[in-house]
């Protein structure tokens, strides 16, 4: 999940009108729209609104940018206000949704998904977290998630020819890679992400809920204690610090130095690779994280940004029609042609499959996850109890004692002050 605040900029079909009325657009409807800093370029934002004002005469719409820092807070205030002069749509992180929808500030779009939207072939790991309850508040746009980033010099020197598709290759080839003063892999100890989809992959959860309210950490189950172990021996061939995160340092400045086989991250990171190291244009590569078997690809955790509906929305036909165009099949496509995104539904893989590391993206993100969908997940990654296990398991303490501690630490914080 991202994190955003407000830059007041104001896209129509004319690229910037300030907040007025169009030239000619008298007696039309304005909706107005929030949509994150850099998740749709200026170009494609100016085609969107000029066809969709083309094809609803009636409506004018006021696109807004709006930065991650602090958008939590912002938007809570925005969905609080009655007046019906706030934003019509919003686009929030996908985990962000179950904050907003707490306390009925989104409008219920259950029907419309159901009816219009194809809701069935919806990314799990952007449709689950904007569903509480059976009812769906939030409708996903586009996803990106983690893959494999390798060296394919490496691989070639090792004598590997084609990417695993299996844990147990993916360990054997990353052993192999890991001699000769190069690092099989660097992952740092404290990836909670990466390790979220090896303890789904086993069939375990981070948490799961018991009742309406109360949720219970469960990292201490068997399938989640083999998530960690396998994480445990992946870690072990590399030189990753195992007392921090992927941005402490930056992996995408330790792989551009040379030596390193591997890392699990989001695609785009390889534009920071090259301009880093120049040297390495040409021999980067993506893979989908591999699964227990050839089947299917790993889980993973899926990041993105779903739509939400105001429930204080002056007209939410309006708006429903605005999240009905950007989420269609072909603003979708073109999104995610344009940014380099997965489509928010698994039939649309297709339309990235030219682009190796999005392609690589899509194939995981069609088992892909989330977080637990409860607004106290917040409080969770806000002093995250996960990182401090995962360091002392990696350090040599006894797994199921420290899993049993973070579990406990998971449900205080996931139980809320009722």
């Amino acid at each position: 999940m991202r994190r955003r605040l407000l830059a007041l900029i104001c896209v129509t079909g004319s690229l910037v009108s300030a907040c007025g009325m169009l030239p000619g657009g008298h007696g039309r409807k304005t909706v107005t729209v929030w949509l994150m800093k850099d998740s749709a370029s200026q170009d494609f934002l100016r085609r969107f609104t000029a066809d969709f004002e083309h094809t609803h005469k009636d409506l004018r719409l006021d696109i807004r940018i709006q930065e991650w820092t602090g958008i939590v807070d912002k938007v809570r205030k925005a969905l609080d206000d009655d007046s019906g002069n706030g934003p019509d749509v919003i686009e929030v992180g996908n985990t962000q949704v179950p904050l907003y929808a707490d306390g009925g500030r989104l409008a219920d779009l259950t029907l419309e998904s159901l009816r219009d939207w194809g809701k069935d072939t919806w990314l799990p790991g952007l449709a689950e977290p904007g569903k509480e309850n059976n009812q769906q508040f939030g409708i996903p746009w586009y996803a990106a998630n983690r893959v494999v980033i390798y060296r394919k010099d490496l691989f070639r020197q090792a004598g590997i020819t084609r990417p695993p598709r299996t844990r147990d290759e993916w360990l054997a080839d990353t052993e192999k890679l890991d001699s000769g003063g190069n690092q099989g892999i660097y992952l740092a100890g404290q990836d909670w992400y990466t390790l979220s989809g090896f303890i789904w992959d086993e069939g375990g959860e981070l948490a799961v809920q018991e009742g309406d309210y109360h949720w219970k950490g469960t990292l201490d189950t068997p399938a989640a204690l083999r998530g960690m172990d396998f994480y445990r021996r992946l870690q072990a061939l590399g030189a990753g610090p195992k007392d921090a995160d992927e941005e402490h340092p930056p992996q995408a400045g330790v792989f551009a130095r040379g030596k390193v086989a591997q890392i699990v991250a989001v695609p785009g990171l390889a534009r920071a690779i090259v301009q880093q190291n120049p040297a390495l244009k040409g021999e980067i590569g993506f893979f989908p994280v591999p699964g227990r078997t050839a089947a299917r690809p790993g889980a993973v955790f899926t990041g993105g940004s779903d739509l939400v509906v105001a429930e204080h929305t002056k007209d939410q036909f309006a708006a429903t029609a605005v999240v009905g165009a950007l989420t269609g099949a072909k603003w979708d496509t073109e999104l995610a042609r344009t940014m380099n995104y997965v489509p928010n539904k698994t039939t649309l893989a297709g339309a990235v499959a030219g682009e190796p590391g999005v392609a690589a993206m899509a194939a995981g993100a069609a088992h892909g996850r989330a977080t637990p969908n409860t607004p106290q997940w917040a409080d969770v990654e806000a002093d995250n109890p996960i990182k401090q296990y995962m360091t002392r398991v990696l350090t040599g303490a006894d797994p199921a004692t420290e899993a049993r501690r973070a579990s406990r630490r998971l449900t205080e914080e996931l139980t809320p002050d009722l």
